[in-house]
């Protein structure tokens, strides 16, 4: 092999990894919003996203989707997905609760 065919080599693989990042870029700038997969990020004006999720099994999950601080558990298989619970208020957490009882307590 010459050094021409070794050059060549070198240019289409030093071009081919160029179109795979380009690919890559235009994917996560524009493409996770064509397909949905940007919904869980949950900036200002997103009104739905995914709070947690969890495998039960290799079959099954749990995702507890969060809509207008309302919370809804989905259990989703792979035939059907059942709405487990509806409708749950976000619960302050107990430290939380603590902290907000010991500020109305420091003001007169």
């Amino acid at each position: 092999m010459s050094i021409l065919e070794y050059s060549r080599f070198v240019a289409s693989l030093a071009f081919v990894l160029g179109l795979i990042g380009l690919l890559y870029v235009l994917a996560r700038r524009y493409g996770s919003r064509r397909f949905g997969l940007g919904a869980g990020r949950g900036g200002p004006g997103n009104r739905l996203s995914v709070v947690e999720a969890r495998a039960l099994d290799g079959r099954h999950r749990l995702v507890l989707v969060r809509r207008d601080d309302v919370e809804h558990l989905i259990l989703i298989g792979p035939d059907r997905s059942l709405v487990v619970e509806a409708g749950i208020r976000e619960q302050l957490s107990f430290d939380r609760t603590l902290a907000d009882t010991d500020d109305h307590e420091a003001k007169p």
